[in-house]
């Protein structure tokens, strides 16, 4: 079983105070920006000029995070409750913010894989998640890093 699958994270600060615990569990380096307000975050480009709050008053709230360490791993939390996390390269988009825990002790335990396929070629990073999910992203066979080809299945 995964840890931390039934946790709730209502905020992007809740996810970050999280996600620096998880790198003190695994010893891992981590390192924080944050983006505060409609003029700052990346999907908020059409705010306008001088423009820091959404329409209903709050403030957008957007972090991203680099782990050190292998494999190479990034998080960006969007404040519109999803992620972006990428492993060594591959991308893996619209993550669940309640799932982006979960998706990283299953990367940093070694239980993340990937799975080759003949034809049409390809592989994919399959990340199992609490209760029998898993995310699957494609890849091209260029993008095998050694961390990623020592997981191949």
């Amino acid at each position: 079983m995964i840890r931390g699958m039934d946790q709730h994270l209502p905020s992007t600060e809740a996810a970050v105070t999280v996600l620096r615990a998880i790198a003190a569990e695994y010893g891992r380096e981590i390192e924080v920006s944050h983006d505060i307000g409609a003029d700052q975050t990346s999907r908020r480009s059409a705010a306008g000029i001088g423009v820091i709050a959404d329409p209903d008053g709050s403030l957008p709230h957007e972090a991203f995070l680099e782990f050190g360490g292998l494999p190479r791993l990034s998080v960006r939390l969007y404040p519109d409750d999803d992620a972006l996390i990428t492993v060594e390269g591959v991308e893996c988009p619209d993550i669940p913010r309640d799932d982006v825990p979960a998706f990283l002790r299953s990367v940093f335990d070694g239980l993340a894989y990937v799975k080759g396929r003949r034809f049409p070629p390809g592989y994919f990073l399959i990340v199992p998640l609490p209760g029998d999910r898993t995310h699957k992203e494609f890849m091209a066979m260029i993008h095998l890093t050694p961390w990623l080809s020592s997981r191949v299945r």
